[in-house]
């Protein structure tokens, strides 16, 4: 097995292998993994786009048809697609890294499907330092491809420079609906199928709607299984300039909160704060603020 530093050089010479490894040492908190997050030189300029939208929407197609324009031009490209939690053993159903199995071979292609395990907010718990590995490996675009579960998905706008919001022309029943939760954090809006009845209607609602936004928000029209649109897209994604993304010191800020919670908590153990407590609850005089002082020195 590697040192620390010899996975840190790996993943920045582009050992995927490494890359991996590491990548499952930090998902899974093992032995090791907030060292290599500790040691980590991350590269905050890396782009990190956030396609989102609610299921079927057809946002792993696009994400391949992105993979296949970007890898083409050479970049180096890295996919988290965040896949829904199996009800039995907490995994990753792996569906979009089936989708994306055209590109596993690509030298510049790095695909990884991370699992939920609960997690609310259409990501994993581990996202913000699993893109951070990703950001320390060289990549000129990573690519997060989230659940699909909804008004819950608002998490991707802090963790993205740029947020992708995927609708299908069929959601022009439910615009209101959509109006009320993904509305507000795309940076640009996609009508993907849009070879469907009513997209182009659907679109000038879109853009009708986003009319309002204080900025420009973009509306794109796509058929990304027949790769329609999709350098039009990729122009303007491309040519963008990255702006600073307000959202992200909050994401930070309530992650830190955590991590720092989670690391003063380590020698808590609730079993045995269960027996402590079960022996002096009985006492008339039990009072509870007391009784955790023991813990808070």
């Amino acid at each position: 097995m590697k040192t620390i530093p010899q996975y840190l050089s790996a993943i920045q010479e582009g050992d995927y292998l490494s890359l991996a490894r590491v990548l499952t040492l930090i998902e899974n908190s093992l032995p090791g993994s907030s060292e290599i997050l500790k040691q980590l030189v991350i590269n905050q300029q890396t782009p990190v786009i956030g396609i989102t939208g609610p299921p079927g929407a057809g946002k792993s197609t696009l994400v391949n048809a992105m993979i296949d324009r970007l890898s083409a031009q050479d970049k180096k490209i890295a996919v988290l697609a965040v896949d829904p939690t199996s009800p039995f053993n907490l995994g990753s159903l792996l569906g979009d890294r089936v989708r994306m199995s055209a590109h596993f071979n690509k030298p510049n292609v790095f695909i990884r499907s991370v699992a939920t395990r609960g997690s609310v907010g259409g990501l994993s718990a581990k996202i913000i330092e699993m893109t951070d590995v990703l950001k320390a490996s060289g990549f000129d675009y990573i690519i997060v491809e989230t659940v699909g579960v909804g008004q819950s998905e608002i998490e991707i706008a802090g963790l993205a420079d740029i947020t992708l919001v995927v609708l299908v022309p069929e959601a022009g029943d439910e615009i209101q609906h959509i109006k009320s939760g993904l509305m507000e954090i795309g940076d640009a809006f996609v009508v993907n199928k849009a070879d469907r009845e009513g997209a182009d209607s659907f679109a000038n609602q879109l853009k009708k709607m986003l009319h309002q936004r204080v900025h420009a928000v973009p509306v794109f029209k796509t058929v990304a299984d027949k790769q329609t649109g999709v350098d039009e897209l990729l122009a303007w994604l491309t040519g963008l300039e990255i702006q600073k993304n307000e959202k992200k010191l909050f994401l930070y800020t309530e992650k830190a909160f955590k991590l720092i919670q989670n690391d003063r908590m380590q020698d808590v153990v609730k079993a045995e704060l269960q027996q402590e407590i079960a022996e002096v609850l009985e006492q008339k005089d039990f009072n509870l603020y007391r009784f955790i002082g023991a813990y808070l020195k």
